[in-house]
């Protein structure tokens, strides 16, 4: 779907008044390849930007106060708040992400000496796991940063991001999401070690093949607890490898190091997220070596892998996302297919050949129906850009 911009312009203009200097900017989602709940283990991972995501319109007021609308929650009218009041709070509802940035910008000496107006539009489906959170935070972020005149770095506005979600937002995330929406690189992936953040942009060259996104359109309610369940077990694992060798993280082990090392670690469950860490960092190294020598049957069969991981060790799947990658897995043409994104729900990621999409999303969308009673959502996407500014991208259209 093409975003018009111009229109968004319009609809912001309708509800604030159109007087004064107003900006537009636009941050993707993110699709992560392989490397899924590395992040935080100070492993790799493997993420690329789409072309989906979410667009603001700001203008700075004279006054302290903010207010605050989105296209999507457009039942909620216009959010008044103030920078004054920069707390979370349940009725607060989606305007606690950008008010979480501010916060963070506050904490960090940016200091935001009067308010905005701010419209918001996102085309990232809700609970999709692609990310939406992190578009709009990195959005916030690099809106103040231009409107008020600050100097941060983009990998800053990254972190800024992560931080708000931590802190502000009670989600304990790892710095995957914000970094390939503040970071991204028109058709590339980024391979980024999170324990140092050295990054480098690999070519994603998939002859004869497509990503294909497909929506389970189920999110499980467990999905914030259970993730910071799941940091917690793997932090504990972290501590009891401590003990018996000298490691930052789980991402400084390699497989046989782990299997030497791992009946230090007592509690089976967390045995089997340290595990998971471990192997999924490897699988990332190698599928980034695969991809780079244009394997791309390897590079599909560690996706596959990446999944089972997740499944049964990290336990961040479920049965509808079981249902789409194992349904994946049998069609002519598809080369990998695995869940992508926190888990309990939302999307698989699948590398299929170009004369196959039609088959794979027929066949998909059928049996999945028939085995869960719900209709599945495909996309066919392209890699776009990191987070950016819109003006000089639409002059025309004005």
């Amino acid at each position: 779907m093409t975003v018009n911009v111009s229109e968004l312009k319009e609809k912001f203009q309708k509800l604030f008044g159109e007087e004064g200097c107003i900006k537009s900017f636009f941050a993707p989602g993110r699709v992560n390849l392989i490397g899924e709940h590395t992040d935080y283990n100070g492993g790799h991972v493997f993420p690329c930007a789409l072309t989906i995501g979410t667009y603001g319109i700001i203008r700075p007021r004279n006054d302290r106060k903010l207010r605050l609308y989105s296209v999507n929650f457009d039942k909620m009218g216009i959010v008044e708040s103030s920078l004054d009041d920069l707390t979370p709070s349940e009725k607060a509802g989606w305007t606690n992400y950008p008010k979480g940035i501010m916060w963070t910008f506050e904490k960090r000496g940016y200091h935001l000496d009067r308010g905005a107006d701010i419209l918001f539009y996102g085309d990232i489906p809700a609970g999709s796991g692609l990310s939406s959170s992190a578009s709009l935070e990195v959005l916030t972020g690099l809106m103040l940063r231009d409107t008020y005149g600050f100097d941060i770095s983009m990998t800053d506005l990254a972190l800024i991001g992560q931080y708000s979600e931590n802190h502000f937002n009670g989600m304990n995330c790892g710095i995957m999401d914000q970094f390939a929406s503040a970071m991204g690189k028109k058709d590339c992936a980024i391979f980024l070690d999170t324990s140092t953040l050295n990054y480098e942009y690999a070519p994603v060259k998939l002859p004869d093949a497509r990503i294909v996104i497909t929506n389970s359109n189920v999110k499980h309610s467990l999905v914030t607890s259970a993730y910071n369940d799941r940091r917690n077990e793997s932090e504990s694992a972290l501590k009891a490898l401590q003990t018996v060798i000298d490691i930052r993280t789980l991402g400084d082990l390699s497989e046989k190091q782990f299997e030497q090392y791992k009946d230090a670690i007592k509690d089976p469950v967390c045995r089997k997220r340290a595990k998971h860490a471990v192997y999924e960092n490897q699988r990332t190294i190698h599928a980034v070596e695969a991809l780079k020598a244009n394997d791309i049957e390897t590079f599909g069969k560690l996706i596959n892998d990446s999944h089972v991981s997740l499944r049964d060790d990290y336990e961040t799947s479920c049965e509808e996302t079981d249902i789409l990658a194992e349904l994946a897995w049998n069609v002519p043409g598809v080369l990998g297919s695995r869940i992508t994104g926190g888990g309990f729900g939302g999307c698989t990621v699948s590398i299929v050949k170009n004369d196959s999409v039609d088959l794979f999303i027929r066949t998909l969308d059928k049996a999945y129906t028939e085995k869960t009673g719900i209709k599945a959502e495909f996309y066919v996407v392209d890699i776009g850009d990191g987070a950016h500014a819109l003006d000089s991208y639409i002059q025309e259209d004005l």
